[in-house]
C-alpha cells in the first residue's frame, strides 16, 4: 500500500492507495514537529503491529471509520476504561507507542529506560501489554522521527512524504 502524505496550512493530508487498487484520502491536523499518521508508520512497522491502524487501512478500513470501531470494540480511555476487545490490541499499543514518540521529541534526548517506563504505563492504562520492542527498535524510530521533524519543519506547503506499507 503506498502512502503519501502532503503538508498543507494547518495540517496533513493521506492519500491511500491500497494493494488492490481501492484508494482513500483523510486529512489529520497538525498534533507536531511530524505528521502523526507517518510516526504510526514507523511504530507499526517497526512494531511489527500489523493489526493497527495501518494494517486495518489496508485490509480496507477507512481511517475515519477506525475510531468508531475502537470506541465500539471498548476503547480504553479517560472515558471508556474497558478492557479492549482482542482485535483492537494492536491498535491500542501502536496509539499508546506513538503518544510517547511523540513526547520523546518534544524532550530531545531519547532516554530509554524512561521511554520504557512511560509506554508501559500508557499501554497499562489501555489494558493491553507493552508490544516486544528492542532498543534498537526504539532508538531507530525516534531517529528517523527527528529527522522527519527537521525536514518536515522546513518545508513548505505542498511537501509530500511517500511510505510504502510492507503487505
Amino acid at each position: 500500500m503506498r502512502i503519501t502524505i502532503t503538508k498543507e496550512a494547518y495540517g496533513d493530508r493521506i492519500d491511500i492507495v491500497r494493494a488492490d487498487g481501492s484508494q482513500a484520502v483523510t486529512h489529520f491536523p497538525r498534533k507536531g514537529p511530524t505528521p502523526h499518521d507517518a510516526v504510526h508508520f514507523l511504530v507499526e512497522r517497526d512494531g511489527n503491529l500489523g493489526k493497527a491502524f495501518w494494517g486495518l487501512v489496508a485490509g480496507g478500513l477507512e481511517p475515519e471509520g477506525i475510531q468508531d470501531i475502537a470506541k465500539a470494540g471498548g476503547h480504553a480511555s479517560a472515558k471508556r476504561a474497558d478492557v479492549p476487545h482482542e482485535s483492537l490490541i494492536e491498535l491500542l499499543q501502536a496509539e499508546r507507542l506513538v503518544e510517547c514518540f511523540e513526547a520523546s521529541l518534544w524532550d530531545g534526548e531519547l532516554d530509554l529506560p524512561a521511554f520504557r517506563s512511560v509506554a508501559e504505563t500508557a499501554c497499562e492504562s489501555s489494558h493491553v501489554a507493552m508490544p516486544a520492542l528492542s532498543d534498537e527498535a526504539i532508538t531507530r524510530i525516534h531517529a528517523e522521527m527527528v529527522t522527519l521533524a527537521a525536514r518536515w519543519g522546513r518545508a513548505p506547503a505542498g511537501e509530500t512524504l511517500m511510505l510504502d506499507w510492507p503487505e
